[in-house]
């Protein structure tokens, strides 16, 4: 079998407007408790995108660690290449891939650094491996295995079991003006509904083809 042969048949859900929350976080929380139920494993992985110095984008796999109706945050060091990028051009894709269920959300918006107060909490709720280790890294600069964990244990044996927050990492929250939510339907003629912020303040919902 060649790429080009691999396909998928969707046809499990349909999305129609009059099933459509409100606002997008509204409907994200209906999706989001959906795809905690039906067991999709890693629900808040999510894909973010970014444009660095050079005009280049560039995307990895990030966790999403909370959102409200002011965004949708993840945790990083500053100083990696998101970081770089993100100082650079304060705007950011997201996107969502929950296979199981044959859906996607696409997240568009404008970066803001979260509080102080919001990185300190989510940082002390870390494993201690994982708080120690956002001290150890270096993120996004050559190093070599060995010089890595010879950092790890010099900083796991003189840190102790509650370092503070390092100050070059934190939160990063994407405040939406755009999003997605598609569903797989048969014959690829999937469900396409997006949610456009309108004058600060309200949502317009339209169907796009897909």
């Amino acid at each position: 079998m060649s790429v080009a042969d691999i396909r998928q048949k969707y046809g499990k859900f349909e999305l129609l407007e009059t099933g459509m929350a409100d606002t997008p976080t509204e409907q994200f929380t209906r999706w989001f408790s959906e795809t905690l139920e039906a067991g999709v494993p890693e629900p808040n992985a999510m894909t973010l995108a970014t444009i660095g110095a050079d005009q280049r984008p560039s995307a990895r796999i990030v966790l999403l660690k909370g959102f409200d109706e002011r965004g949708f945050v993840f945790y990083t060091n500053y100083e990696s290449r998101k970081g770089h990028d993100l100082a650079a051009h304060p705007h950011a894709s997201l996107l969502f891939f929950w296979q199981p269920l044959e859906r996607q959300v696409r997240i568009e918006g404008r970066i803001e650094k979260t509080s102080a107060e919001e990185s300190d909490e989510y940082y002390r709720s870390r494993p201690l491996g994982s708080r120690i280790g956002a001290w150890v890294s270096p993120q996004s600069q050559p190093i070599t295995r060995n010089a890595l964990e010879s950092r790890n244990a010099e900083l796991t044996s003189s840190m102790g079991d509650d370092p503070a927050r390092p100050p070059h990492w934190g939160g990063y929250r994407v405040v939406p003006h755009y999003v997605e939510f598609w569903q797989g339907r048969p014959s690829r003629l999937h469900d396409r509904l997006v949610y456009r912020l309108q004058d600060n303040s309200n949502w317009a919902l339209e169907r796009l083809a897909p």
